[in-house]
């Protein structure tokens, strides 16, 4: 058997891999721990003032190759069972609506419409709660409808939210059932995940995006790239 030449000489180009005589033959197209996403090269960051990401920007597969937007390996790993799920259900459930968007009811006014906006503004379909869900009807229930009537889901996690996590009205358990089928993905704003770690492991455990390191604006592209897929990948 041949002996793979990475530790001598790398394996960052398809050129490298394909002059291996371990590797040359091998697919490396699939969602695989190696191959979720590419190193691409330095990009102007629009988030942070302009400045060039280096070194750690990376593209995940599902990115167009003309998108300047990047992703830290975390993001993409966090993101990735989210997009199979995607495309699994844009095969078998067409017609669903793009975005799920889950959040507290005093963000309905702020952070959580200026999201929705963006969203809509990138081609993305979103299923608002603040205009399905009626006060009074049981905020688990709407979610979960709203789920199955999506092919993903957001929570945005601002301090509202995090106070309805600890008075109870979302419990780890519910959380649990919702996470367990990679639909939804955690938007946090204004707080931390170690703060949401204390309220709620659960849905602290799953990573997602973060306002710290990216703009709304940045957040909502990523987002649209995530949930668009290819006629190709339908058919």
């Amino acid at each position: 058997m041949s002996n793979c030449t990475a530790p001598r000489q790398g394996h960052r180009t398809a050129s490298g891999r394909a002059a291996c005589p371990a590797c040359g033959g091998r697919n490396y197209n699939s969602y695989s721990s190696r191959s979720y996403y590419d190193p691409v090269p330095p990009v102007r960051n629009s988030s942070r003032g302009g400045s060039f990401s280096g070194g750690n920007a990376v593209r995940p597969k599902w990115s167009p190759s003309g998108s300047t937007v990047t992703y830290t390996p975390a993001q993409i790993k966090a993101l990735t069972p989210v997009r199979r799920t995607v495309e699994v259900r844009a095969r078998t459930s067409p017609g669903l609506v793009d975005v799920f968007l889950c959040h507290a009811w005093d963000d309905r006014r702020g952070v959580a419409k200026d999201l929705h906006d963006l969203l809509e503004a990138e081609g993305v379909s979103v299923w608002f709660s603040e205009k399905e869900i009626v006060l009074g009807q049981p905020f688990l229930r709407e979610i979960d409808r709203g789920l199955a009537k999506s092919r993903t889901g957001l929570v945005l996690v601002t301090p509202a939210l995090l106070k309805r996590v600890d008075s109870g009205g979302i419990s780890d358990k519910e959380l649990s059932t919702l996470l367990a089928r990679d639909l939804l993905i955690p938007v946090v704003h204004g707080t931390t995940y170690g703060e949401l770690r204390s309220v709620s492991p659960l849905l602290g455990s799953r990573n997602g995006l973060d306002t710290a390191e990216d703009s709304l604006e940045v957040i909502a592209k990523k987002i649209a790239e995530m949930v668009t897929v290819d006629d190709v990948l339908i058919s």
